[in-house]
């Protein structure tokens, strides 16, 4: 008889190091939302997915069975190989599909005949996702933000990971969602993160901190196509707000650093997007400097004349205020203050 666990129950015995969570889905699948830290062991492969599913819709369950059994048994070996070398490092594996069915059942059962401690993910990856829109919220109830405002450039993301490097709890949102929050945002980072990974990343990140206050950065409520959950967005509302302010010429480097690679397109389009809310003049110079990698020139103007305006409009009742030269400098004036007004 296949052994079941709930995902509280795989929680709790993580500290032990006990459980390894296998993602027996689709690599597709996988890369659009899993639990964080699983390991994916796909039963088939994106085109064998596509192919079953639309049998089992357009012809009949059983074809689809019939196809599914054919492709899982090419697939075998190299799952075989891949569950050896996990079992010889954890007690136990836990898989889970999308729902707790067919798939992860086929390989639980696969792999217990081969001598190996398995379970199945009780309601798979549907249930993880219930208890996560049930936990968060709660976990987020118990926590103080410290929210790091500051015009675009001024280093707020480099703040927080040293922050994090000194030992302090941070909630990088830009990061899960893998967007920096501009119309730019997201110029050399790639493709960005789902709604369900980034509220499970910002969990993952959450249940294991060290304290109850965390530094976050101040956001919007949107960052590309993530929406902050409105618990959050509240909670960050009402916590203690700081304002970090920093010299135009250090805000223009690091942009250059952040948003400047050797290829121009990504840039040239995210500029192209801004033309509902600057001039086609302008973004055709704009673009036409970008062209002669004037970049410099093309960040500060955009500054100046876009983001810093817009900025001017977040209206916060700041407990503290500071500008921004050295990092260390930074980090520990924050920490000073946070440590005198906030139970730590």
């Amino acid at each position: 008889m296949i052994k079941t666990i709930e995902y509280s129950q795989v929680e709790k015995n993580d500290i032990e190091n006990k459980y390894v969570l296998v993602d027996v889905r689709s690599p597709k699948e996988f890369s659009e939302s899993t639990i964080p830290g699983a390991v994916n062991v796909p039963l088939f492969t994106n085109e064998q997915r596509e192919l079953i599913g639309t049998v089992y819709v357009r012809e009949s369950i059983e074809k689809a069975k019939k196809i599914g059994v054919e492709a899982a048994s090419k697939n075998l070996p190299g799952i075989y190989d891949k569950i050896n070398e996990l079992n010889k490092n954890y007690k136990g594996l836990v898989f889970f599909c999308a729902r707790g069915g067919m798939r992860s059942s086929s390989v639980v059962g696969f792999v217990e005949a081969l001598g190996v401690r398995a379970f199945k993910l009780e309601k798979g990856y549907k249930g993880y996702r219930a208890y996560i829109n049930e936990q968060l919220p709660c976990t987020v109830r118990d926590i103080k933000f410290v929210v790091i405002h500051g015009n675009t450039g001024v280093g707020k993301t480099n703040i927080l990971k040293r922050l994090e490097e000194q030992g302090h709890d941070i909630l990088d949102l830009e990061g899960y969602a893998n967007h920096r929050g501009s119309l730019l945002g997201s110029v050399g980072l790639g493709e960005q993160n789902s709604q369900k990974q980034f509220e499970s990343l910002v969990y993952d990140k959450l249940k294991n901190r060290k304290s109850n206050i965390v530094f976050v950065e101040g956001e919007s409520r949107r960052i590309g196509k993530i929406m902050i959950p409105d618990y959050i967005f509240d909670s960050m509302k009402s916590g203690e707000h700081i304002k970090v302010t920093a010299d135009i010429d250090l805000r223009v480097k690091n942009i250059l650093a952040d948003y400047v690679q050797n290829d121009n397109s990504e840039l040239i389009e995210s500029l192209n997007k801004l033309r509902k809310y600057i001039s086609e003049k302008n973004i055709d110079k704009y673009i036409g400097e970008v062209s002669k990698k004037n970049y410099e020139y093309v960040i500060r103007e955009l500054m100046i004349k876009y983001y810093d305006p817009m900025y001017e409009n977040n209206k916060y009742d700041f407990r503290l205020t500071l500008e921004h030269k050295d990092i260390d400098e930074t980090c520990n004036v924050i920490v000073d203050w946070a440590k005198s007004n906030l139970e730590f």
